[in-house]
């Protein structure tokens, strides 16, 4: 199909990309990995000089924001793989994992939907909404209201997965399914860092849209050569898989080192 509830089919694809689905057919058969250092000390003093302004920005809102920008700067980081086909976004949703209140290790998974130009301060309100709507015990956000429901009669789980994941396949999923699945997203990242544990590197599903996954990790010190001796830089470690067939390598690359250059001056994600 030419076009999904989600997306739209890209056709002028290059011919190395359009074939690459039918010889890795699987998401999990195109995977690669990386790990991504980010020197923590230009990110640590912005947020710094924000709260003495009275504003209180996360690292997370820096790290969504600086790949919204690649994302508007390489517009193929926002293509995704169903059923052989390459298609492009309609939108740009990120699914988050948000651990609820209290002692209890429950978590929920859900999305929020972002604009390719929205600005530091736009996404951090996004954000910290979302978290607040998801971290609250007593409440379930759609996704785990779906789960639910589909869990309580026997039987019913097993049947609606194979026909989700059917009708994905062949571009019939319908839009409010789309909206509820945290597999549908143009990004999918957890902060492993707020419970204290490394990074990463998380399989992207097989179900649904997302083409690549982000994990940070806890700070650590990575050696570097600095006027010809061997120093220790402190950096968020981030663990990315990518499905390559959505780009080439040198593709990634170039956008990855525009993606460390915003973090490394994050004020010019304030303007749009």
């Amino acid at each position: 199909m030419s076009f999904r509830a989600d997306g739209k089919r890209v056709k002028d694809a290059d011919p190395m990309y359009t074939v690459a689905p039918y010889i890795m057919d699987k998401r999990y058969d195109a995977m690669n990995m990386i790990t991504v250092d980010i020197p923590i000390d230009p990110i640590h003093n912005y947020i710094n000089k924000k709260r003495a302004e009275g504003v209180r920005i996360s690292h997370l809102a820096i790290i969504i924001t600086a790949y919204l920008r690649i994302v508007e700067e390489f517009p193929m980081f926002n293509y995704f793989i169903v059923n052989k086909r390459i298609y492009k976004r309609n939108e740009f949703p990120v699914a988050m994992v948000v651990l609820k209140a209290g002692d209890s290790h429950e978590s929920t998974m859900s999305k929020a939907y972002f604009e390719l130009d929205d600005d530091i301060f736009q996404v951090n309100e996004k954000i910290n909404s979302y978290i607040a709507d998801n971290k609250k015990t007593e409440n379930s956000n759609s996704t785990d209201k779906m789960i639910k429901w589909l869990l309580s009669v026997p039987g019913l789980v097993s049947f609606a997965v194979k026909v989700f994941k059917f009708l994905d396949r062949h571009g019939l999923l319908p839009k409010f399914i789309i909206d509820l699945s945290p597999f549908h997203s143009g990004l999918t990242i957890t902060n492993l860092a707020s419970i204290r544990t490394n990074h990463i590197y998380h399989h992207i599903y097989e179900f649904g849209t997302t083409s690549v996954f982000i994990s940070i990790g806890n700070t650590r010190e990575v050696p570097k050569r600095k006027n010809g001796e061997i120093i220790f830089e402190k950096c968020l470690p981030l663990g990315v898989v990518m499905d390559e067939r959505i780009c080439s390598g040198s593709y990634f690359a170039t956008a990855f080192r525009k993606f460390r250059g915003y973090l490394a001056n994050p004020e010019v994600l304030e303007k749009k």
